[in-house]
């Protein structure tokens, strides 16, 4: 296992509440933005589609607060997560959504350059960017 420092741990375990909170959202107060960024495409309904993937965001949250034997790989799903809906962030963008406060096109593109900074946080916390690195030196040896 690749060890983490203190900052790491506290990085890891509030994204992990986050993830809970978003979770939660997904069921109740914030249902109706959710829905608003799921792509017309997708051939599920709106309202599953955020019941299913605030499930998924809650079992991922969980998993980077309590489930530290593994959080490698809950660092790698988690950064797996994020890349698998960014696809509603750019629809989100390009149908000029409102959601989340999101209204004007500037922010609904801003919005866009954070998706890399939440994989990078999912992999950084849980040690699963030095695990990949190192993975990638022990293969080019």
């Amino acid at each position: 296992m690749i060890p983490t420092n203190g900052i790491q741990k506290f990085f890891r375990i509030l994204l992990g509440a986050l993830m809970v909170l978003a979770a939660v959202g997904h069921f109740t107060f914030q249902r109706a933005e959710f829905q608003a960024q799921v792509p017309d495409w997708l051939p599920l309904g709106k309202d599953l589609v955020v019941i299913l993937s605030g499930l998924v965001e809650l079992a991922l949250g969980l998993g980077m607060i309590f489930w530290k034997q593994q959080r490698i790989n809950v660092g790698l799903a988690l950064a797996l997560f994020y890349v698998l809906i960014f696809p509603g962030n750019i629809a989100q963008y390009l149908n000029g959504t409102n959601a989340f406060g999101l209204d004007t096109d500037q922010a609904r593109l801003t919005r866009l350059f954070f998706q890399p900074v939440l994989i990078l946080w999912a992999l950084w916390s849980t040690g699963a960017l030095k695990f990949l690195l190192n993975r990638k030196k022990l293969q080019a040896a």
